[in-house]
């Protein structure tokens, strides 16, 4: 008798496997003009090579595919963003700069799918909710480093963190989204740069190097 164990497993691969391919064929698709409005259920599942019935047994609408195959978007560029540690051994304002970048070009590789989650999250309150989850999450690391900062004594003690936070991930998010989406990646390093240098002379108040 097979273990409830294994059963799990094995469903759970069968449902990564399967968003992933969900992802590939998402992108195809709005690469090729459409934009996730106008998408079908039918166009969806016909791409990514299954039955409409298949579909909705994973899956309760086209909404729920958007907001299920953004989590691997969301997670790897949350976790570029915490390895980045003021005092580590890429700190500083330059290895900010070169965070800032990776987090462009991962979005860069999904651009079209970063698109269409900002189309839909602009009438979709799920979508939305979750877009802003991510951000929370963001925060939420920001303050941590901050407070850190400010034990240490490195970063003034009048900046208040949470609010700087907001400032600093909503902001760069804005920055970042409009230049994957509207850019040709021709000047990210610089735009990370701007970024990079507007966090660190606006909460540690000295030079870019750090002196």
């Amino acid at each position: 008798m097979a273990s409830t164990t294994r059963r799990r497993s094995t469903a759970a691969g069968r449902r990564a496997a399967l968003e992933e391919r969900m992802v590939s064929a998402l992108e195809e698709l709005l690469r090729g003009g459409l934009t996730y409005t106008e998408l079908s259920v039918e166009q969806i599942a016909h791409a990514a090579g299954i039955s409409r019935s298949t579909f909705y047994l994973y899956f309760r609408d086209k909404v729920d595919v958007l907001l299920r195959v953004s989590g691997s978007l969301r997670t790897r560029s949350y976790e570029i963003a915490e390895a980045w540690e003021p005092c580590g051994p890429d700190g500083g304002a330059a290895g900010l700069a070169r965070t800032y970048e990776q987090i462009m070009r991962h979005y860069r590789e999904h651009a079209a799918l970063l698109s269409a989650i900002h189309e839909v999250a602009a009438y979709d309150p799920a979508v939305r909710d979750s877009w802003s989850a991510h951000q929370n999450r963001f925060v939420d690391n920001t303050v941590a480093v901050l407070e850190e900062e400010q034990r240490a004594g490195r970063t003034p003690a009048d900046i208040d963190p949470r609010l700087a936070a907001r400032v600093i991930v909503q902001g760069g998010g804005e920055v970042i989204t409009r230049q994957v989406v509207g850019g040709d990646g021709s000047d990210d390093a610089e735009v990370a740069r701007e970024l990079a240098h507007g966090y660190w002379h606006g909460v540690y108040r000295r030079p870019a190097n750090g002196s």
